[in-house]
């Protein structure tokens, strides 16, 4: 692999890292399944930050710092405990991507019903607006990626400062009206008792992974032994008050039952309009947040799109994946292939669904797909020195797992559920397996 790595163009600094974490990390999106469940959320959050957020900082750091190779994860979960296990945790992670950049897609569209509908709720329920846009913004978010970071990475930098620009104006617009007019939810930070609550619990864990994915693009950093860590660390404070702060905002303006958890930030911020007085605030707001969720669709991507090019050097996915673009310097064929795959699970989470709980299908194996690799990273960062932190994140990815096979009440049914959840999950880690034992007997 190091052989390899010169033909990557080191593109990315300190502050690109940054925001690159914080387009991944701090997203609108999450504000409203945490809203929806109430004002306990607040405190699931704060349990989630000193449980799972801060000790993956610790432990991503280390390991970046001892092993700041292209494929991150992957690399780390190799050294850690050979080639099978670095596969299967690189395999879940892409596969948890793929999962979750339409399900990220889904909810910039539905959010864009605010920047110039009358009826913004009932524009995304409409599923031919839904698909369309959705595949617009997919292929959007991989071209970004396909002429190059020096390119993409201006997606990340935009779109996380659009969160965070998004996400200030909602804590002072929802700040002012609670000091002038009263906040419309009564705050009792214990949270509610409920399966419901469970499983926007195991939501809240995951809307703080990310942390793991600049590592991914460790050989597109100028020196990622220095700024991996730096980054992580800028970037954990910022979004921890994010998520902390941006809830209480979206509670302030709209009750927990009314809040819709695709579009409850957009919800808030319309209501805070409205009770300004300010017309133009609305769609400018919702505008704002659709900048985030594509930069944040970007980051995702460029991360994603790596990880099928360092198994390709190592020869466990076909050659072609191994290849770079002869002008651009990218791995073109892994980009082209994720975004066919992507456009195909999103057809397939909305065969008989409703919008929202295709939604909450493509989140839900998300979640599952993404805390695997996650007790690989964890049990990697014990193996290497960070025990306490390792302990505490690995307990919290497995609870986080079992937690996101609870069906929401949304569902059709919750035998269809569970099969598209639990034995989708499993379907998907299987075509891994196959690929990487007929692979492994071909290089033996």
């Amino acid at each position: 692999m190091s052989d390899a790595a010169p033909a990557l163009k080191r593109e990315l600094r300190l502050w690109d890292l940054v925001f690159l974490n914080v387009a991944c990390v701090a997203s609108v999106r999450w504000l409203g399944a945490a809203a929806h469940a109430g004002s306990g959320s607040i405190t699931l959050w704060m349990l989630a930050i000193a449980g799972f957020f801060v000790p993956s900082a610790f432990v991503v750091s280390s390991l970046s710092q001892r092993f700041p190779d292209e494929g991150g994860l992957y690399i780390w979960s190799k050294r850690a405990f050979g080639d099978w296990h670095g596969f299967n945790c690189a395999w879940l992670y892409f596969l948890s991507n793929l999962l979750f950049v339409p399900s990220l897609a889904l909810t910039g569209v539905a959010i864009s019903g605010y920047v110039w509908h009358t009826n913004p709720a009932a524009l995304a329920q409409n599923r031919p607006y839904t698909i369309t846009f959705t595949l617009l913004l997919l292929c959007g978010g991989y071209l970004a990626h396909l002429f190059g970071l020096n390119i993409g990475k201006w997606a990340g930098n935009i779109g996380g400062g659009a969160t965070f620009i998004s996400a200030i104006l909602l804590v002072l617009v929802a700040a002012w009206i609670a000091y002038h007019h009263g906040s419309v939810t009564r705050f009792n930070l214990i949270p509610a008792p409920s399966w419901g609550s469970l499983n926007t619990w195991s939501q809240i864990a995951f809307a703080l992974v990310g942390l793991e994915l600049g590592p991914i693009l460790g050989g597109e950093i100028v020196n990622p032994r220095r700024d991996i860590p730096r980054a992580a660390w800028i970037s954990a404070i910022g979004c921890a008050a994010f998520y902390v702060a941006g809830t209480a905002a979206v509670l302030v303006l709209v009750s927990a039952p009314d809040v819709n958890q695709v579009t409850g930030p957009a919800q808030a911020g319309l209501n805070g309009g409205l009770r300004l007085g300010w017309n133009a605030f609305s769609p400018a707001f919702a505008l704002l947040i659709v900048f985030g969720i594509f930069g944040s669709l970007a980051s995702w991507i460029a991360g994603n799109t790596r990880l099928p090019f360092v198994i390709g050097l190592d020869h466990y996915l076909p050659q072609a994946f191994a290849k770079l673009h002869p002008r651009w310097r990218t791995p073109y064929i892994s980009i082209l292939f994720q975004a066919a795959a992507a456009i195909v699970l999103l057809g397939a989470t909305q065969a008989g669904e409703t919008v929202a709980a295709a939604y909450q299908i493509l989140v839900d194996m998300t979640v599952i797909t993404t805390f695997l690799p996650y007790v690989y990273i964890f049990c990697a960062g014990w193996k290497f020195g960070q025990r306490v932190a390792a302990g505490f994140g690995l307990t919290i990815s497995i609870a986080a797992i079992v937690l996101s096979t609870v069906p929401p009440p949304e569902v059709t049914s919750w035998q269809i559920f569970e099969l598209k959840v639990i034995g989708g999950s499993l379907f998907l880690s299987g075509i891994g397996w196959v690929m990487f034992a007929r692979r492994h007997r071909d290089l033996a």
